[in-house]
């Protein structure tokens, strides 16, 4: 299965995409919607047993049960670090969450099918995140190959913006401070910027950005020794160790800034 993302500024847009992709055959389960919790609107008239929804397991305690207006099941809202509260739609938005660190047992545990997490872009997680901080909305669909390029097609055509154009963006809002503080070091920022870069989103991949440094350390070195086998001779290590560094800072400025919020 793979992943197709799409991201909207009017959940109202989102939830059509949703719609047109549940005309076209995708089944409730490969569909999500992520959007920023509005649990005061989102609670109503929903039952009281919820948390009991089939295949969710008990563990999942954010799982608040089938909204009004919504399609695809199970409401499940929960608070991501360095976000807030978000709520998803069904199993696969649980996936999502899970994988984003929320805390949801049920991902802990591993109740979810495997099928729901086989696919999950986790490296394309914080960008999903930096949308939503935003007030924008996600749709995320897993699909076999051969409906990737016809989902492509309908999120562009119902207003989306494309996951890669978003990384730029949040990368462009980002790029004049972390140019200042290499450039403070010492460091030609222009000729390291690729592998500065590529560090730094590396800290932010849903695997690894919630450990200790040293838990981390081995990772990052294969990743180092990976990057230097395809630039030999290009001083790799330097620039991807302090883009690293920066966005494991940059990642727990922003979970204190979400607890304190």
């Amino acid at each position: 299965m793979e992943a197709v993302s799409g991201i909207f500024r009017a959940r109202s847009d989102a939830e059509h995409a949703m719609a047109e992709m549940r005309s076209i055959g995708l089944a409730a389960d490969q569909i999500t919607l992520l959007t920023q919790g509005r649990a005061e609107t989102e609670l109503q008239s929903v039952p009281a047993d919820a948390a009991e929804q089939p295949g969710m397991g008990k563990a999942i305690g954010a799982v608040v049960g089938a909204s009004a207006g919504l399609s695809g099941g199970a409401l499940v809202m929960a608070a991501i670090p360095g976000v807030g509260l978000i709520t998803a739609i069904g199993l696969l938005g649980a996936a999502v969450l899970g994988a984003a660190g929320a805390g949801i047992g049920a991902a802990a545990g591993g109740k979810l099918e495997d099928s729901m997490t086989e696919g999950l872009p986790e490296d394309e997680l914080f960008v999903y995140e930096d949308a939503l901080r935003k007030g924008r909305s996600v749709v995320i669909a897993l699909a076999d190959e051969a409906k990737v390029p016809l989902l492509r097609e309908l999120l562009k055509t119902e207003g989306a913006e494309a996951v890669d154009a978003a990384r730029e963006q949040w990368w462009i809002g980002l790029r004049d401070a972390e140019h200042e503080h290499y450039s403070d070091l010492g460091r030609n920022f222009t000729e390291d910027e690729k592998f500065y870069r590529l560090g730094f989103e590396s800290a932010l991949h849903a695997r690894t950005r919630c450990k200790e440094y040293d838990q981390v350390m081995g990772e990052m070195n294969a990743e180092i020794e990976d990057l230097e086998r395809q630039h030999p001779g290009v001083d790799v290590a330097e620039p991807f160790t302090r883009g690293y560094e920066r966005g494991r800072d940059y990642y727990q400025q922003l979970c204190s800034e979400s607890r304190a919020a």
